[in-house]
């Protein structure tokens, strides 16, 4: 994508993204370049953040904006879970997002989320700029993203495990950075399930390919 010498100041997460839904639990993983125009400005920029203990946030677009959407987000959930005396839901923290998102169309942030935990089950949603929310199974964002989606179509084992899909989600994101110049420098997985988190990076999938789809 060609941008003018204003463009190329902002910091942008080229990026690509993607989240699976389990049956056991969710799957965000990225890549962790972020560029200037054409230039990398960043090879370890985190581009998947905890809002909550079981919900997670993968941002694509401008740094600033998507780093202000996350500790935005981290702040009403935990005065939602304050007054509340309960968790919010993943739909209702996808909800808060869209609508944080719609109120600032004359002033939009210039982002692509995904969304995605478990409570009574996992579940992923995709928002766009402007706060238009999908629920998916499936879903990338971001400049790689027709890439890894072509990989998750042909791969993802529906009803799978976290444990099965997540060397797919791996390849996905791989699969983009080989061809997207806005993504590179490896590859981050989130797993998110009732018993908790866990975050993995190249090394622990090097020795584990995805397993071919049946």
């Amino acid at each position: 994508m060609e941008m003018d010498s204003k463009e190329q100041m902002i910091k942008k997460t080229g990026t690509t993204t993607v989240g699976l839904v389990c049956k056991d639990g969710v799957i965000l993983a990225s890549d962790k370049r972020a560029t200037m125009g054409y230039y990398i400005a960043n090879k370890k920029t985190p581009k998947i953040h905890l809002i909550s203990d079981y919900i997670g946030m993968t941002i694509a677009g401008g740094v600033g904006d998507a780093q202000a959407l996350v500790r935005w987000m981290r702040a009403e959930i935990r005065m939602y879970e304050l007054k509340h005396g309960r968790r919010i839901t993943v739909e209702g923290a996808a909800t808060l997002l869209a609508n944080i998102l719609s109120g600032n169309k004359y002033y939009p942030f210039f982002v692509q989320l995904l969304v995605g935990g478990v409570d009574e089950k996992a579940r992923v949603f995709s928002v766009d700029m402007l706060g238009g929310v999908t629920e998916e199974d499936i879903t990338a964002t971001g400049s790689g993203s027709p890439i890894a989606m072509g990989v998750l179509e042909e791969m993802y084992i529906k009803d799978g495990s976290v444990k099965d899909n997540a060397p797919i989600a791996y390849r996905a994101v791989g699969a983009a950075i080989k061809r997207d110049a806005g993504s590179g420098e490896g590859v981050d997985v989130l797993i998110i399930t009732s018993h908790g988190t866990e975050l993995l990076g190249d090394k622990d999938f090097k020795k584990h390919p995805a397993p071919a789809k049946e």
